[in-house]
């Protein structure tokens, strides 16, 4: 399953996540890829609200993760650091993923090889100043469900 949208602004961009977040279930990867400046906190932003958290959602550059709370919790991880499989552990990525949390992850091509198989994969391209295309994929749910 394949969706693409363009969004001329950061509010338009969290719109696109909220409505993702609606579908969202307890272990959904949402891998998000794409340079600095291109929406990815944006992005996670929406899926907070989508999920009807108050947080303040700021990228988690420095400590690596933020937990936003929610039943499931969501959990935004930023990867731009990630050197290896060592790092990765340290993050609590894996402890997460095994919890059933929702996991937003910015930068996931750090970690391509630690994405699960059914990973929805949210990809940024700058189209403008401020105009972007979001390329959502995958989603995919066992027993054959759609998100």
């Amino acid at each position: 399953m394949m969706e693409e949208y363009t969004t001329r602004s950061p509010e338009e961009t969290e719109a696109v996540a909220a409505s993702l977040a609606a579908c969202l279930t307890g272990g959904n990867v949402v891998a998000l890829y794409g340079g600095l400046g291109m929406g990815k906190t944006a992005f996670v932003r929406g899926l907070a609200a989508g999920r009807g958290l108050a947080a303040e959602v700021s990228s988690p550059t420095f400590a690596l993760v933020h937990e936003y709370g929610g039943q499931p919790p969501l959990v935004h991880f930023d990867m731009y650091r990630v050197e290896g499989w060592d790092d990765l552990d340290t993050t609590g990525y894996f402890d997460y993923l095994s919890a059933g949390a929702i996991l937003a992850v910015e930068w996931s091509e750090r970690i391509e090889k630690a994405l699960p198989a059914e990973a929805i994969r949210v990809r940024f391209e700058r189209l403008g100043d401020s105009e972007r295309r979001i390329t959502i994929e995958g989603g995919e749910q066992e027993g054959g469900g759609k998100r």
